[in-house]
């Protein structure tokens, strides 16, 4: 053996060993300075991504543990770096930038879902260590690969064959633990509801006991099932004119599964698709089907309105998908907040237009629109409880209804990052304190009395 090649087996038999993940990943490190710097990983997380290598020896410990001294037990397998760094890698894939409202909770959601897909990976690997020899060579360096391209290379070895018989596929079109909901000549929605053995039947049954998709609810003998039902229906969309069938269960090859309280939305791959290209697409006819799934929670306690990215969260996918309008409907008269942004989706450009039927909560006091408007319905001017006005980083915004110099609980309106709004005389002469950006001479805070 040269001694390139030996030394490189050297570092990676030490990356193997798991006191020198521990070491890395899951202890505690002091700086120059004397700060210390936060572990990557809690010796649990590390403990669970080192047993879903499937060539970890864990010396009968018990994981997930937080006991350093069992997981130092513990022969990681040659995986466990991969499986390590994919996962610490995940603060790069949010689409909130780091900072921002909300980051921590998407990395949170990421995570989560990193740590219940983890028996797939373990999967996929067994299949990648197993068939390695019939890999493109130029695909064999585990180090190179996503798991998404993990399962790409080797989702067509060891296919296993559903169990479904063909008397129950003709006898039952739609599966016991299911319920037909919509039908139509190229769209067909089951939902599933059941908590108990029927409904965990038909989760498999539409997923093909996990061979025909990637749906971790349809894993035999697994808990994912429990935790998805146990937040709400499950829905499996398919067309059911597509010729493309699968042998086993006779359903189409491709279908979808829709679980919205946990905001996912999967193609049998189990990636995640755009619910909105979809139902504003080739999934019309399901809007309306769907719409009440969407209308759930819009407000905090029935007096809160908040839309911080027009294409997560139930609020804002409800507005990409009804409207604006629509959604003013159907909201509590109560409402008296309302806090409208577009922060994450970079490059888009967003231009809301706020309803007339804004004049209709009567107890409002507070609205902020940041960076989603061009311009103002004069139906605000009927707020009379409105005390504060926020009109932040919104480039195209000309004008201010000259009707607001009515409302005489105003008492703040904020127009930082709106460089083309014309200040009107009312409003300069009821101000209180105007401050000018050095940096851009049309920049303006206005605070202004009663």
């Amino acid at each position: 053996m040269r001694f390139t090649n030996l030394l490189k087996s050297i570092i990676l038999e030490a990356q193997e060993k798991i006191d020198f993940l521990i070491d890395t990943y899951a202890k505690s490190k002091k700086k120059k300075d004397g700060s210390i710097k936060k572990a990557k990983l809690t010796p649990k997380e590390l403990s669970i991504l080192v047993a879903a290598d499937p060539e970890t020896n864990l010396h009968n410990v018990e994981i997930p543990t937080s006991d350093v001294k069992e997981l130092a037990k513990v022969k990681a397998g040659p995986y466990s770096p991969w499986i390590i760094k994919r996962y610490l890698e995940l603060n790069q894939n949010t689409e909130i930038p780091y900072g921002e409202s909300g980051y921590e909770r998407e990395l949170k959601t990421l995570k989560d879902r990193f740590m219940e897909d983890l028996y797939k990976i373990t999967e996929d690997l067994k299949k990648f260590d197993r068939f390695k020899s019939r890999i493109p060579q130029e695909l064999r360096d585990i180090n190179k690969l996503t798991p998404e391209k993990l399962y790409d290379i080797v989702k067509d070895f060891d296919i296993t064959i559903a169990t479904t018989t063909k008397a129950e596929r003709k006898s039952a079109p739609v599966h016991p633990g299911g319920k037909l909901v919509f039908d139509s000549p190229n769209l067909r929605v089951v939902e599933i509801t059941d908590k108990g053995n029927l409904g965990k039947e038909a989760a498999c049954f539409y997923g093909g006991n996990q061979q025909e998709t990637r749906w971790c609810t349809s894993a035999p003998g697994l808990s994912h099932f429990d935790y998805y039902i146990g937040k709400g229906p499950l829905y499996v969309v398919f067309d059911p004119s597509d010729p493309n069938v699968s042998p086993t269960t006779g359903l189409p090859v491709e279908r979808f599964q829709l679980s919205f309280e946990t905001d996912q939305f999967m193609d049998r791959h189990d990636h995640s698709i755009d619910i909105i290209e979809k139902l504003n697409g080739p999934w019309k006819e399901l809007k309306q089907v769907f719409k009440p799934k969407f209308a759930r929670g819009l407000t905090t306690g029935g007096t809160k309105l908040t839309i911080d990215n027009f294409k997560h969260g139930n609020v804002g996918k409800f507005v990409a998908l009804y409207g604006l309008e629509e959604l003013f409907e159907s909201l509590p008269d109560t409402l008296d907040e309302i806090a409208i942004s577009q922060k994450s989706d970079k490059g888009q450009n967003i231009d809301i237009k706020i309803p007339a039927s804004i004049k209709r909560f009567k107890n409002m006091e507070v609205i902020l629109l940041d960076n989603c408007i061009s311009s103002l319905p004069d139906e605000i001017c009927e707020l009379k409880e409105l005390k504060f006005l926020s009109l932040l980083n919104n480039p195209n915004l000309k004008e201010l209804p000259d009707c607001l110099n009515n409302l005489k609980n105003l008492a703040f309106i904020a127009l930082t990052g709106s460089p083309n709004v014309r200040i009107p005389e009312w409003l300069k002469k009821r101000g209180k304190t105007m401050r000018k950006d050095d940096s851009n001479g049309n920049l303006w805070d206005l605070e202004y009395d009663k």
